[in-house]
């Protein structure tokens, strides 16, 4: 629920805290107060729009602020939105929601959600589940025909904990799977023999070339070897002269040096470290000119091998090029196009493998499909019949609300076409929700509809704004029983009901006064919480304009028949849950 709002520099709404309650709250106070920007507010926390003018005269943003509890059987969903948005849980548990959205003057926005900053669009759908707004000009969700399918497979689901819907999904996944596999496989004959030839043909091109992985390296580095000979021959030959071979060779010099220091050793013994390292350095002169020789007299001309090196290279960087990767590459490709060779050649097996399983699936999905209509056709009839008994509590007993279920092409949800349809008037032909002319006809309408729905329509707080208009009297009382209804406990719901009736206002479980006045040449909007005396002087004064005595002994009447009817519906419910 809505636990916690708070507005500032929003129009008139200066700084307004508002701490909600469970069940049944109601907005009261003159025409003008500000109750309709609290509900606009309200809506700018479900992803509304933002109006540009929304800032208050020399503020340069307007801040909306709420804390919404989470009811139990909601909190998967609203954790799975936040989750697939990126958005935080507090501490993993999606229990409560923070709700921040900073108008710019201009109308630019920022939104956050749980501290983190989110979209708009992000916001309208965890704020579909948090919060339904009804209106005289607006009834989100209800009148949309693409909801409306929805909103009976909900309904439906309610009364008997069907899993009709979820098992029309598994079907329909399975036959686009097949279908597509089946898509994949087929096409043209012919083009399916030019790929089968195109595939073998590169394929016996590779095979042919009986590649190896970094073979093109090796080659190229023997390759320069064999056309070096002569140089790195020579190269070998002239370092061994310069080492061991020639006159005055650095072996001959360091033989002089060591006898040089083998004299001075004879005096001094400490030269007997160095005398070691020149004869060490004479026996690596050895080792260094022996491999040298060794090198240059291993060392030969191949110009046969240089060919057979230069026509493999050339085949490589030709089928590199070709097809347009590295070798290692290439090798990986030749992998895939051996696959898919053997799926194509394989096809006919396979095609006939998938035929048989996408008839399997498709005989499932229409199974599925012809079970979920039935249980729609099901629940139409129950949710008429439910809407038609308050809509004659609400003194529209003549108007006439009809599921529309129409076939259409089989999909994932089915195949039906559901619309609710009204006829206002008795003999009318039935028309659209949303062209049903009278707001508050129309408000009527909703309440019936979400009084019925309460069970199956999943949103935590619902928000009704002067749904009261053209109607009061006993018909009142019966709107503020329903709207109190829809608020029950026994659904967990809340219910914020802006309202100029005093017979609707008697029903809340918590009453709030809106009231404007001048604050240092400024206007502005308070709320405060009303109970006891001064909610039935309230009372009085929606009723006769001042609280007169009169006015007071009808209000305390009407607080009176407000307890006793909340008792005998609380009755049953308790009932009903002593046997559970």
């Amino acid at each position: 629920m809505l636990r916690h709002l708070r507005v500032t520099n929003f129009a008139i709404l200066s700084d307004v805290e508002i701490q909600l309650g469970h069940g049944m709250n109601v907005l009261t106070g003159e025409t003008g107060a500000g109750k309709s920007l609290i509900v606009e507010a309200v809506n700018l926390l479900r992803g509304g729009r933002a109006s540009a003018d929304i800032p208050r005269h020399g503020a340069e943003e307007a801040v909306v602020e709420a804390i919404v509890d989470v009811p139990e059987d909601l909190r998967a969903r609203v954790a799975t939105v936040l989750e697939g948005a990126g958005l935080p849980t507090n501490d993993g548990d999606a229990g409560e929601v923070f709700i921040r959205r900073v108008i710019q003057r201009g109308g630019r926005s920022r939104t956050y959600v749980n501290g983190a900053l989110t979209t708009a669009a992000r916001l309208a759908e965890l704020g579909a589940l948090l919060i339904d707004l009804s209106g005289q000009h607006q009834h989100q969700g209800l009148v949309d025909p693409s909801r409306h399918l929805e909103i009976i497979d909900a309904f439906g689901a309610s009364e008997s904990g069907d899993t009709h819907v979820s098992v029309m999904l598994e079907a329909w996944a399975e036959l686009r799977r097949c279908s597509d596999e089946l898509a994949a496989l087929g096409g043209d004959e012919r083009e399916r023999e030019a790929r089968v030839d195109y595939l073998r043909f590169q394929l016996e091109e590779l095979d042919g070339a009986a590649l190896k992985s970094g073979e093109d390296t090796s080659l190229e580095l023997e390759r320069v070897r064999l056309a070096s000979v002569d140089l790195l021959q020579s190269a070998a030959r002239g370092a061994e002269e310069i080492l061991y071979g020639g006159d005055d060779s650095a072996r001959d010099r360091v033989a002089a040096a060591a006898r040089e220091v083998e004299r001075g050793l004879k005096t001094d013994p400490s030269l007997e470290p160095i005398s070691r390292q020149l004869t060490e350095i004479e026996t690596l002169i050895d080792d260094a000119a022996d491999q040298l020789r060794t090198y240059a007299d291993k060392l030969e001309g191949d110009p046969e091998r240089l060919s057979l090196l230069d026509e493999r290279i050339a085949l490589i960087r030709r089928l590199t090029r070709k097809h347009g990767c590295t070798l290692d590459q290439l090798l990986a490709r030749s992998t895939d196009l051996r696959t898919e060779l053997d799926s194509l050649t394989g096809r006919d097996a396979r095609l006939a493998d998938l035929n048989a399983a996408r008839t399997r699936a498709e005989t499932a999905a229409v199974s599925a499909a012809a079970s979920l209509t039935s249980l729609r056709k099901k629940a139409a009839r129950k949710l008429e019949k439910e809407v038609g008994a308050a809509l004659t509590e609400l003194g529209m007993g003549s108007a006439r609300l009809t599921v529309v279920i129409e076939p259409r092409p089989l999909g994932p949800t089915g195949a039906d076409r559901v619309e609710l349809m009204l006829a206002s008037n008795k003999g009318e032909d039935t028309r659209p929700l949303t062209k049903v002319a009278s707001g508050g006809e129309l408000s009527r309408i909703m309440l019936a509809l979400k009084l019925s729905l309460r069970r199956a329509d999943e949103v935590a707080t619902y928000v009704f704004d002067e749904v009261d208009t053209g109607i009061g009297g006993a018909t009142a009382q019966v709107v503020a029983s329903q709207i109190r209804a829809v608020a029950s406990l026994e659904t967990g719901r809340q219910v914020l009901c802006v309202t100029h009736l005093p017979q609707i206002a008697a029903y809340a479980d918590h009453h709030f006064h809106v009231e404007k006045s001048e604050v240092a040449g400024r206007t502005e909007t308070h709320v405060r919480r009303l109970t006891g005396g001064a909610r039935k002087d309230e009372l009085a004064r929606m009723l006769g304009g001042h609280a007169t005595s009169k006015a007071k002994a009808h209000a305390a009447e009407l607080l009176a028949e407000a307890s006793r009817s909340a008792a005998q519906s609380a009755a049953p419910a308790s009932r009903k849950s002593a046997r559970a």
